[in-house]
């Protein structure tokens, strides 16, 4: 082979090696654009993934967020409802309390007036029932006394009577023992003058 063939075939074989190369790299090139096309799609859609996640979460918590202020305003509204409810209660239980203090204020007052006459009632009651025992104790007394003195004014009549009837039955003895004996002399005279038998005297005798 001549030496110009050869230089010419080095030649074409390095320019065709140049070309290979260049196209390599613009292959290259070209894949990693693609790669990174591909990559930036995907972490794009990983993104509105995350965006579209989140924004779900969001909504979830700002209807969470609505959800627990509507109850804490429902709290608060029935809280104040049930501080209004205790605090009428609290005012009727206030009042009614002092309407009942005052209406047992007023039956205490009554109770004790009428326990004070109840009480001056019984001291004159048991005032007169004292005079009462006391006039009883000194009528029974006069009367005892004058029930003995009765007794000692009858007992003095009585004794007086019977010694006045003592004296007339021994008067009235003496009579009778006096005409008893004339009647018997007398008799004994009658018997003498009819020759009468002496036992008749005897047995006639007193």
């Amino acid at each position: 082979m001549p030496l110009k063939n050869k230089e010419k075939g080095k030649k074409s074989g390095a320019q065709k090696k140049k070309n290979w190369g260049a196209d390599v790299e613009a292959e290259s090139r070209h894949r990693l654009v693609v790669l990174e096309k591909e990559l930036l799609r995907d972490h794009l859609a990983l993104r509105r993934d995350e965006a579209r996640r989140a924004k779900a979460s969001e909504d979830q918590l700002k209807q969470r967020l609505q959800r627990v202020e509507a109850e804490l305003e429902g709290a608060r509204s029935e809280g104040k409802a049930i501080y209004a409810e205790m605090s009428r209660q609290c005012h009727a239980l206030q009042e009614d309390m002092q309407s009942r203090s005052k209406q047992l204020e007023e039956e205490v007052k009554g109770l004790r007036g009428q326990l004070e006459a109840c009480q001056r009632e019984a001291a004159a009651a048991r005032e007169e029932a004292e005079q009462a025992l006391r006039e009883r104790d000194q009528a029974l007394s006069q009367l005892r006394t004058h029930v003995a003195d009765m007794e000692a004014k009858y007992e003095e009549i009585l004794q007086d009577s019977l010694d006045r009837l003592l004296a007339k039955l021994r008067a009235i003895k003496s009579q009778w023992d006096g005409t008893a004996f004339r009647l018997h002399a007398s008799t004994r005279s009658s018997y003498a003058s009819l020759d009468s038998p002496p036992w008749i005297f005897e047995a006639t005798s007193p």
